[in-house]
């Protein structure tokens, strides 16, 4: 039986909050990506129905990360193969992110395509109320489930207490829950943020599977010879990107605001901007 007493008095003492603190950071950064296919996906839906949405997407995600971390023996178990093929053991962790990876390719370039072929004035209340709530929620669902893994592993691997495991998650949604709206509104009403992000998700969908066939290689080697993907170059390749974009933006406000004033001068020699 766990003992949960234990897993107490290990949360409140220093180290104890040190680890939870630097676990939910963590978990935020972890959502990003999380936080980019709800926001995009919600935004399907009629505006008064995208933040009930958005909610309830992130609360069942803290459900399902909940239920997976008091499952931590079975999901480690998930590593084990299922069947073999050749010297290569595929595991059940590795069809899960196979498959999701490819879920997040097909309706991450599904989404770009759109964009893409789409005119602006199409994309108004009536395409977007084309998406139903429940499917929305739906997709939601799928990839938070996909998502949790590499949250739930990264957990465990920082620490052992399910107390303070849970603790982090729990913190981590309720940020991602306070600020995904703001997150959101920003994706949305940016053409460029917006296909910076999609462009994050189709390398975050390429990571899922490149995962899933490293989790069948890297048992057939010796352990200084084994490969991990780092997601940090992906997670500064996206700031860096947005940051370009910042820059981008601010020199296209500063622009219009240039040439209104110059339009301005022309019909009114005496109008002035200064007020």
């Amino acid at each position: 039986m766990h003992n949960w007493s234990q897993d107490l008095s290990a949360l409140l003492s220093v180290n104890g909050v040190i680890s939870l603190f630097t676990l939910s950071i963590l978990e935020v950064v972890l959502g990003i990506d999380n936080i980019i296919f709800i926001s995009i996906t919600a935004d399907k839906l009629p505006r008064e129905n995208q933040k009930k949405a958005r909610t309830i997407g992130l609360m069942l995600a803290l459900v399902v990360r909940c239920i997976l971390l008091f499952s931590i023996s079975y999901i480690a178990a998930m590593k084990d193969p299922v069947f073999s093929l050749g010297i290569y053991g595929v595991s059940g962790r590795g069809i899960i992110l196979f498959g999701g990876g490819i879920f997040l390719l097909y309706k991450t370039w599904q989404e770009i395509m759109e964009k893409i072929h789409s005119d602006e004035d199409e994309i108004g209340p009536s395409k977007k109320g084309k998406s139903t709530f429940n499917a929305v929620v739906m997709q939601i669902v799928i990839i938070d489930i996909i998502f949790s893994f590499d949250s739930i592993l990264t957990a465990v691997g920082l620490s052992g207490n399910v107390l303070i495991m849970i603790s982090a998650v729990i913190i981590a949604m309720i940020l991602m829950i306070l600020f995904s709206g703001v997150v959101s509104d920003f994706i949305n009403r940016n053409p460029g943020i917006k296909t910076i992000a999609l462009a994050f998700l189709l390398v975050i969908g390429a990571m899922l599977m490149g995962e899933a066939v490293l989790d069948s290689y890297n048992p057939t080697v010796s352990e200084e010879h084994r490969i991990e993907i780092n997601k940090n170059y992906a997670y500064i390749a996206l700031a860096f990107a947005i940051m370009v974009e910042l820059f981008n933006m601010k020199e296209r406000k500063v622009k219009r605001e240039r040439d209104f004033s110059a339009d301005e001068k022309k019909e009114n020699p005496n109008w002035s901007n200064e007020e």
